[in-house]
Order: C-alpha cells, then sequence, then structure tokens
C-alpha cells in the first residue's frame, strides 16, 4: 500500500512540475509580450524619416490593416525614410499588441498583403533575434519592384516595404530595421 501511495505521489507532483514549467514558459511569454512597443526612429538604417503628407498616409494605411487584424494594439507605427529622389525608400508600418497566435496573424496579413499589392510568394526567413515568424517576398506597385518582409511575434506585427528593390535586398536589411522598429521596454 505504501509503495502505491509512493507511486502516486511521484506522479502527482511530477504532473504538478510538468504543468508548472509550460505555464511559466506561456505566463513568460505573454509578459515579455506586453513589454514590446513599436516606434518610428529618427533614422533607419541611415535613412532619414521623411514628413511628406501623401506618403506618411499611405503608411497610415498600411497601419490601419494591421490594427483590425489584431484589435489590440498598444502602439503602432507608421514611416517612410530614405531619398526618392535617389530610388533609395523604406516604408515601415507596425504594432504592438498581444497576439495569441503570431502564425496565424501573419498568415492572414500576407493573405490580405497579397489583395492589395502583387506580391509573389513570401517565404521564410530568420526572425532572430527577436523571434516569432518572418516572411519576405517580391512584390510590385504599378511599375515600381518592391522587396516585402512582414513578422509577427507574440508582442508585434509589422513590415518593412523596400521600394525600387528585390526581397534579397530587403533580407539583407530587414533583421537590422526591425531591431530598431520593435523595441522591448
Amino acid at each position: 500500500m505504501l509503495i502505491v501511495l509512493a507511486v502516486v505521489l511521484v506522479l502527482c507532483l511530477g504532473g504538478a512540475a510538468i504543468i508548472w514549467l509550460v505555464v511559466k514558459d506561456d505566463v513568460g511569454a505573454v509578459v515579455d509580450a506586453s513589454k514590446t512597443r513599436v516606434v518610428a526612429p529618427a533614422t533607419l538604417a541611415g535613412r532619414p524619416k521623411l514628413t511628406n503628407p501623401e506618403l506618411q498616409a499611405a503608411a497610415d494605411q498600411a497601419v490601419s490593416g494591421m490594427k483590425t487584424a489584431a484589435g489590440n494594439e498598444t502602439s503602432t507605427v507608421a514611416a517612410f525614410y530614405g531619398d526618392p529622389t535617389k530610388q533609395d525608400l523604406v516604408m515601415i508600418a507596425g504594432m504592438s499588441g498581444l497576439l495569441a497566435d503570431p502564425k496565424k496573424e501573419l498568415d492572414a496579413y500576407v493573405d490580405g498583403l497579397s489583395k492589395q499589392l502583387t506580391v509573389n510568394e513570401m517565404t521564410g526567413v530568420d526572425a532572430r533575434p527577436l523571434g516569432g515568424e518572418a516572411r519576405c517576398g517580391d512584390g510590385n506597385t504599378e511599375t515600381v519592384p518592391l522587396g516585402i518582409c512582414v513578422w509577427a511575434d507574440r508582442g508585434s506585427l509589422g513590415m518593412v516595404v523596400m521600394y525600387f528593390t528585390s526581397a534579397d535586398q530587403a533580407k539583407a536589411e530587414f533583421t537590422a530595421i526591425r531591431g530598431q522598429v520593435e523595441q522591448q521596454s
């Protein structure tokens, strides 16, 4: 009888320890995600921030679609950087907020993006060091080629659009740009 009781006790304590480890990881991820904010730095990868009202309206529209998808934003960012006369133009759009299923949010956003812009297949890219899911692809708007990268993690959803370039070129700068936009407080 004592052996059976000891086995039951070990199983209960072991199960409780496993549950604690799983719950602790989820709680930690939510706490980390709640500290995420997106910001518009003064410069982005060496490019100056632009103040053109037409460009700002386009960036604001991109963020509006993200806010509709997520619905619980804690911060948003929408801005253009670069020098259009040198065909060096980058748009960032993003929002922070708790995302229960980042992959699902990213899938839905990419699907909606594909309806607005001509976007070729978005392929997975390394989302490190910030984690989550990330994809890049080639696109175009009228006659302008675009390199587009998007990400989603437990605390944010965002996009980097590089005009006059390709997905390969956007991938090369994606990690650095995302690191300037997505911040942990």
